[in-house]
């Protein structure tokens, strides 16, 4: 009679377990439902101020995470309605970079351009960007990684820059086939990984003023900071050859951050906004979240993370910044501009965050096998 029982108990646990993995499922149609509300809401309220007082410029480095999202979603879509919108912000600006010549926040709308040509194949996308690069590479800044020294930021000293220029980099060695782009990249790469990657923790200090400080006794990893890096590696390993030594590089710490995130994810699915800090930022923030899920669903569907071990947490992650989506489109809980851990809310947005969100739903969808 216990052996029946048991047999029970075990049958309805392994029921249990597989209604709790069907119901896990994600359904590509309804990914393409949410990502394109969130799109159409972000369109139409574009020109709107979010948490500053002035509207962002659109090649400012808040718009161009969003480009980066936007054209992937772009390319999911069935018309050329968000193509055709990228298109024009490039037109009214004669597809330029931004002001700045070697601060990287300014490179970051060059993503959506060569993205564009790649779709266009028209050169008039893309040249004005080679031209910026060409002019950093003859003349580089020799400015140290140290924060207080001057033009500090001509060079990529804060992990955020690592999302928004060496993409660009890695883009036109790919298109041009030159090496000198991929060479250049690298090289500053190494030099902001070496200054500001904890080898212990596997995760980038935002900048070197965090190195020294600890946050409740832990040591400070701000979730979009870390985020911006995440995405920027597979931005990168996108345009590599996965044989080569250069792509092996960016793998290398791909894996160990995303070993890292995988042990951290909280409960209810987000990543805390000080990464090591759950038990004092028990708010959602949804812009480093969803690069997280965009990171770890690509490498699924890449092959370099085991399926097995990492499923169930992109899964609840896309589940959880889904669910901070408005009935309207928007999506909530993204922390305001900074660079460190802060405050979210429900009904507070920014442009990067729906570029994030968009970056992941794209990669959620091919995982369950949109086309």
């Amino acid at each position: 009679m216990k052996i029946k029982s048991l047999t029970i108990i075990i049958l309805f646990a392994v029921f249990a377990r597989t209604n709790g993995l069907q119901a896990q499922e994600i359904k590509p149609n309804e990914v393409k439902q949410i990502m394109e509300k969130v799109a159409d809401w972000q369109i139409d309220h574009y020109r709107d101020s979010y948490s500053r007082d002035k509207v962002h410029h659109p090649l400012d480095w808040t718009n161009g995470a969003l480009y980066v999202g936007m054209v992937k979603w772009a390319a999911m879509a069935d018309n050329d309605k968000y193509y055709n919108w990228l298109k024009e912000i490039g037109n009214n600006h004669e597809w330029l970079l931004h002001k700045r010549k070697y601060h990287a926040d300014d490179h970051t709308v060059g993503q959506m351009y060569i993205e564009l040509y790649r779709k266009y194949k028209d050169e008039k996308m893309m040249e004005p960007t080679k031209k910026h690069f060409e002019f950093i590479m003859m003349h580089p800044s020799q400015s140290k990684l140290n924060w207080q020294t001057p033009y500090h930021q001509d060079r990529w000293n804060w992990c955020d820059a690592l999302f928004m220029s060496p993409p660009v980099w890695a883009k036109l060695y790919n298109i041009t086939g030159e090496q000198k782009y991929l060479d250049f990249m690298i090289a500053e790469f190494k030099a902001t990984t070496e200054f500001l990657f904890d080898k212990e923790k596997s995760f980038y200090y935002r900048d070197e003023r965090y190195k020294s400080q600890l946050d409740n006794g832990t040591k400070v990893f701000w979730s979009r900071g870390n985020g911006w890096v995440f995405a920027g590696l597979v931005n990168i390993m996108n345009e590599l050859n996965p044989k080569s030594k250069e792509y092996k590089y960016f793998l290398k710490i791909y894996k160990k951050m995303a070993k890292k995130l995988l042990e951290i994810q909280t409960p209810q699915g987000h990543w805390a906004m000080s990464l090591l800090g759950q038990d004092f930022y028990p708010t959602p923030e949804t812009s480093g979240s969803s690069f997280f899920v965009y990171g770890l669903a690509w490498g699924i569907n890449n092959g370099v993370l085991d399926k097995a071990d990492y499923s169930e947490a992109v899964v609840k992650g896309w589940n959880a910044m889904a669910g901070y989506v408005t009935k309207d489109g928007m999506l909530g809980y993204v922390q305001p501009i900074g660079a460190a851990p802060g405050s979210a809310w429900p009904d507070k947005t920014e442009v990067y965050g729906t570029g994030a969100f968009l970056s992941a739903g794209s990669e959620i969808y091919k995982m369950f096998g949109g086309k």
